[in-house]
């Protein structure tokens, strides 16, 4: 049995990272979000959001899609089945090591079903 200090690890770092971890949680819907929505809901700056959804895109997770021009421009980021997949067993992994932790401490679990 893995111990709460090599499950944190395992952890996959590029959707862990905070900001990445809210914009992966927020896509789960499926439908996916506009820019401006992502922006809002995260409180990034334009820069940091573009900077972390391309990493996103350049790892496979994040498809975005651009569509019109100039004032009229808008970017449409979802996640990809593979982002889907990878958000899924991350917070698998994230109920896992609470539960890990919770035993190392000697707490009770608060949801033994």
């Amino acid at each position: 049995m893995a111990t709460p200090a090599e499950e944190l690890a395992e952890m996959d770092r590029l959707i862990h990272e905070p900001a990445r971890l809210a914009l992966t949680t927020a896509l789960t819907s499926g439908a996916g979000a506009d820019f401006v929505f992502l922006q809002t809901l995260t409180g990034l700056t334009r820069g940091n959001l573009s900077s972390h959804l391309h990493k996103l895109e350049r790892a496979g997770m994040v498809t975005l899609t651009r569509t019109g021009a100039g004032r009229t421009a808008r970017t449409w980021a979802s996640l990809t089945s593979r982002g889907q997949e990878s958000v899924r067993r991350h917070w698998q992994r994230l109920e896992g090591l609470k539960h890990l932790a919770g035993d190392a401490l000697g707490a009770p679990d608060p949801d033994p079903g």
